[in-house]
């Protein structure tokens, strides 16, 4: 196992958060070099049992959502465990959670609970919908939050009917998000030597995401006016066929539609007032995207590429997820990295995308067997062999 190396190496983070959201938001923190302790159930999170593996409770789902933790496996409905685990927040640094306030709060993890015995902790919570509104208990799951944002309608297929993006985009959006915002309250801290709460809704962190070009005339107070940006819902926005494959390829300057059309043989569209100007063809959208439909299938994938990157022109294969293994970017930058998990055996781990030149971060754990730091964390909070036999019923 590395030592963590990240600009967060130092940090303690007791992670109380399942499935997708909170565990996406807390793996970005130990990437960064944090010491994240997932407390887990003694069921252990569900994504577990997602996907393939190799041991029990070792899912693929689980993998990618939990690197550089421990699991700490204990029945917080037990007094011992849940006074264990009030001592371990004492010498922490953050606390963030995924449940309902109201369930946290029967918990005793509420943030004056937890804030009473550690002024300077960072409280960091996620759920559905806007701490004390109407719709705070109200249960959420990605699904349901792409469908009442107007996300799965911005997506709806030929007939219409709403859709659902295939990844969960909202879990892990948010988790981003509330990743970002608990850096932020620690540079805050750094500064003021205050602790804080943060909660952050799913619904507004993807209203505020979704709608930066699809608010369009509401932006000006007259959503009667019309809602949505015109490029983005064009049936004609999609990758083109081209003689053998698909291509994506995009101009946005006059001087690149200018060489786009040049490559298909039409270069007097530039001059034509409907391609002429970013307004032009933003106003005409569709009939841009269908010329570009029709041009793209005369040559190969590979015969297009030749020509447009030279030209500066974006564009690359529309891969499948099996081309991204082959992909010749990703195999230069050693996206997909090869790892020796000490239970699973050789597995594969997706880099961490940033780069820092003082402080790189590191994968200096693969994802925990569940409970496998317990005896670790609580002898290190102090606690006796008797004690920990207590607090995990042994």
């Amino acid at each position: 196992m590395q030592q963590p190396t990240g600009p967060l190496s130092g940090i303690r983070v007791i992670d109380v958060t399942t499935v997708v959201l909170g565990p996406f938001a807390s793996q970005m923190l130990g990437d960064m070099g944090a010491d994240v302790i997932k407390v887990e159930t003694t069921d252990g999170d569900t994504t577990r049992l997602i996907g393939p593996s190799r041991g029990p409770g070792m899912g693929s789902y689980f993998a990618n959502l939990n690197r550089n933790k421990r699991s700490l496996a204990i029945d917080l409905k037990k007094p011992a465990a849940r006074q264990a685990l009030l001592r371990l927040v004492e010498s922490a640094d953050v606390f963030v959670h995924n449940m309902r306030i109201g369930a946290a709060k029967r918990l005793g993890l509420d943030y004056p609970t937890l804030s009473a015995r550690n002024p300077k902790l960072i409280y960091a919570a996620a759920s559905g919908f806007r701490q004390g509104s109407s719709m705070q208990e109200s249960p959420a799951y990605d699904d349901l939050i792409q469908g009442m944002s107007g996300v799965a309608t911005l997506n709806a297929g030929p007939d219409g009917a709403p859709r659902y993006v295939p990844t969960v985009l909202v879990d892990k959006l948010t988790g981003t998000y509330l990743a970002s915002m608990i850096g932020m309250a620690l540079f805050h801290r750094e500064r003021t030597g205050q602790g804080q709460e943060i909660h952050l809704p799913m619904m507004e962190t993807i209203l505020s995401f979704m709608l930066v070009e699809h608010l369009w005339h509401g932006t000006l107070g007259e959503p009667e006016k019309g809602l949505g940006y015109p490029r983005m819902l064009t049936p004609h926005r999609r990758p083109y066929q081209t003689k053998d494959g698909f291509i994506s390829v995009i101009a946005h300057s006059n001087a690149q539609w200018g060489k786009l059309f040049d490559a298909m043989g039409v270069p007097a569209l530039i001059d034509d007032p409907r391609f002429s100007s970013v307004q032009a063809r933003s106003a005409n959208i569709d009939a841009v995207y269908a010329t570009l439909a029709e041009g793209m299938q005369q040559r190969t994938t590979a015969e297009w590429l030749a020509e447009l990157r030279p030209a500066d022109i974006p564009c690359g294969k529309a891969n499948t997820l099996d081309d991204l293994f082959k992909d010749d970017y990703l195999t230069e930058t050693g996206f997909f990295e090869p790892h020796d998990h000490p239970d699973e055996g050789k597995v594969v781990i997706p880099a961490i995308p940033a780069r820092f030149s003082k402080s790189p971060p590191n994968v200096h754990r693969p994802w925990p067997r569940l409970g496998e730091h317990t005896r670790e964390i609580l002898q290190e909070a102090g606690f006796s062999e008797v004690e920990i036999g207590a607090i995990v019923g042994s």
